[in-house]
Formats: C-alpha cells, sequence, structure tokens
C-alpha cells in the first residue's frame, strides 16, 4: 500500500545515504515492495523529499523541512499524513455506514496496527526520540500502541458517528495526552481539518446514502 511504502521511504532516507531513485528503488525491492521509477518519482514529490550535500561532491534524500532532519514529531505527524491519503481513506468508506459495523474488516485493521505499523514504523521513531531525548518513557512499544490505537480507532470518524467537534475535541485530548510524553502537537490543524472534512462525509452517508468523492 502506499502509506507503508512511503513510511518505508522515510525509513530508508534516515538510516542510509540514498542519492539516487535508483537506490531507493532497490532498497525497496530488498524489503519485498516493487514498484517502479515514476512510482518512486510520486512518493518523493508528495514527501518533500530534496537532495542535500554530504561533502566530496556527493548528495543524500532528506525531507525539505528548512533543509534539517525531520524531529520526532514531524516523522510521526507525516506517517499520520499519510494514512489519510484518498486512497487509503477510499477503501474504508467501501466498509461504510461504519467501521464499528464491519468486525472483520476492523479486526484486520488493528491486526495490522500491532503486527506491522507499531513493529516496523512507529516504535522504531519512538525509539529514536527516547535515545535523543525529547521523548520520556520506558515503555516505546506501549506508547507506539496507544498512538495508534486512539488515532486510528477513537479519533477516526469511519470507525463511528463523529461529529467535526468532537473530532476537534479528541484530537485537543490527543495532543495533551501525548505531550506528555514529550510528543508536542502531533496532530496538526491540517490533520484536523482532513477529519473533520471525513467526518461531515461519513455523516452524509449514513444519512443519504451517498457515493464517496
Amino acid at each position: 500500500m502506499k502509506n507503508d511504502r512511503q513510511a518505508k521511504i522515510l525509513e530508508i532516507i534516515e538510516r542510509e545515504s540514498i542519492d539516487t531513485q535508483e537506490q531507493l528503488q532497490q532498497r525497496l525491492q530488498e524489503m519485498g515492495i516493487t514498484c517502479t521509477q515514476a512510482t518512486i518519482s510520486r512518493d518523493i514529490k508528495q514527501l518533500h523529499l530534496i537532495k542535500e550535500p554530504v561533502g566530496q561532491g556527493r548528495y543524500r534524500y532528506t525531507v525539505s523541512s528548512q533543509r534539517t532532519r525531520l524531529n520526532v514529531a514531524d516523522k510521526l505527524r507525516t506517517i499520520f499524513k499519510v494514512s489519510l491519503q484518498p486512497e487509503r481513506q477510499a477503501k474504508m468508506f467501501c466498509m461504510m455506514p461504519y467501521l464499528m459495523d464491519n468486525s472483520k474488516f476492523l479486526a484486520s485493521e488493528i491486526r495490522s496496527i500491532f503486527t506491522e505499523v507499531v513493529p516496523l514504523f512507529m516504535e522504531p521513531i519512538i525509539r529514536e526520540g527516547i535515545a535523543d531525548g525529547p521523548i520520556r518513557t520506558d515503555h516505546p512499544k506501549e506508547l507506539a500502541e496507544s498512538m495508534l490505537m486512539l488515532s486510528d480507532v477513537w479519533i477516526n470518524p469511519i470507525i463511528q458517528p463523529t461529529t467535526p467537534d468532537e473530532i476537534c475535541a479528541r484530537c485537543a485530548v490527543y495532543n495533551r495526552l501525548f505531550g506528555a510524553f514529550g510528543i508536542d502537537g502531533l496532530i496538526d490543524q491540517e490533520i484536523v481539518d482532513a477529519l473533520m472534512d471525513y467526518a461531515e462525509m461519513t455523516q452524509r452517508l449514513h444519512k443519504g446514502g451517498e457515493e464517496p468523492v
């Protein structure tokens, strides 16, 4: 899936000095992810990757955020934003009116959190934040699990009927909860706005049987 591939790209460029699309494509293939260079080119654009000089005429891909490395909150926020891509939401909309009524699909989503997203993407970033100083916890795996369960189940308006006001309130509580661990402003206004749009869309679908756009 697109969000998994883009999360892997962020992981690769953080861990290695990658300076060509061909190298990035090869690393993804080694991880079992097959894609074309055209796909990688689109991913690079969507993730705002740039080439940064590393000396001796060499360059490496990095995320363009004032031309510095992403901090922990930025990395986590990027993963959240990727998860809101229309392709993934369209798949979830197919299970409407609400995923709470589709136990098989909901179980699959929750299983993915514990077996894929947390160990492969979230927990490594949390551990990095602990090592670098900003995140304060002795339980990185459990912190990552709680972050994903709350964001993907409790806050997600496609799971259960949720008004835009409830989305705002839950996002505010979420930021207060995880701010206590040193992760400040994880859900920014862009994410809140996207979630509110989905909440309004799901309400229209539930009431009128409209097709998602």
